[in-house]
């Protein structure tokens, strides 16, 4: 427990630049618009935790689980934003999704912001089929569910992208509450326990801005996660999935601080 009382959260990487946090489910942030009034926020717990000033360089929704980073200074702060800019930081989610997706592919599809009106941005999503499961539980027209188990790496950062993309292709996210199917959902609650969005941030390359090598994250699955990966068999595709070595974040011009 944190001095405040809230559970502490589990920091994956730490040093005096940067801190990666393993962000659980339904924990909101900082606070925002989007979010509204709540008295418990991710970036609270951490400065009872860690001292100094914070600055969080990205954003996971509230439903959404993982590697979140965080950084220590402005000028730590600013260089992570850049290589989020020129997008080479390497973001890999998992998630599962209704149906079963092609073994691999992309969903190029722009989208709007926050408000979901307004002008659509670019927006690109590849994913990669790691597992697949037919689940003898009936629901609607038919008598077992298809479900399939994705890595996933957005190309870009726009709001609830991975969300939005997957209920555009119509292979909804299980535990989607806004974009996914509520008989799914329900499935999911009424036979597994699992009350949650299935989307977790789990492994995070970036260059360390002060240092100029690569840097690995990786956040570990919850008891949801866990539970589900158990019921469904696939537990064996993933351990071999996670025993293959994460690539490298691409290499750019602004590695490492800058002098000043």
């Amino acid at each position: 427990m944190t001095a405040g009382g809230a559970p502490a959260l589990d920091l994956l990487y730490l040093d005096e630049h940067l801190v990666a946090v393993d962000k659980p489910h339904a924990l909101a942030v900082h606070r925002s618009r989007l979010v509204g009034a709540d008295d418990d926020y991710l970036m609270d717990r951490l400065r009872l935790q860690v001292d100094g000033r914070l600055h969080a360089v990205h954003r996971l929704d509230r439903a959404t689980s993982g590697v979140l980073l965080v950084a220590r200074s402005q000028e730590i702060a600013a260089e992570l934003g850049r290589q989020l800019m020129a997008r080479t930081v390497g973001k890999s989610y998992l998630a599962v999704v209704r149906g079963w997706p092609a073994e691999q592919g992309e969903i190029d599809y722009p989208l709007s912001g926050s408000s979901l009106r307004g002008e659509a941005k670019l927006a690109l999503t590849r994913w990669r089929r790691l597992a697949t499961v037919e689940v003898p539980i009936p629901t609607g027209r038919y008598p077992q569910q298809r479900y399939a188990l994705l890595e996933v790496s957005p190309e870009t950062g726009r709001y609830r992208q991975i969300r939005r993309h997957f209920h555009h292709v119509s292979h909804h996210l299980l535990g989607d509450t806004s974009h996914g199917r509520g008989d799914h959902n329900r499935l999911l609650r009424q036979h597994f326990g699992v009350h949650r969005l299935m989307l977790h941030a789990w492994r995070l390359a970036v260059v360390h801005p002060a240092t100029g090598q690569p840097l690995h994250l990786e956040a570990p699955f919850d008891a949801a996660w866990r539970r589900l990966l158990q019921a469904f068999g696939w537990e064996a595709a993933m351990a071999a999935r996670a025993a293959e070595p994460p690539s490298d974040p691409p290499r750019h011009d602004g590695a490492g601080m800058p002098d000043t």
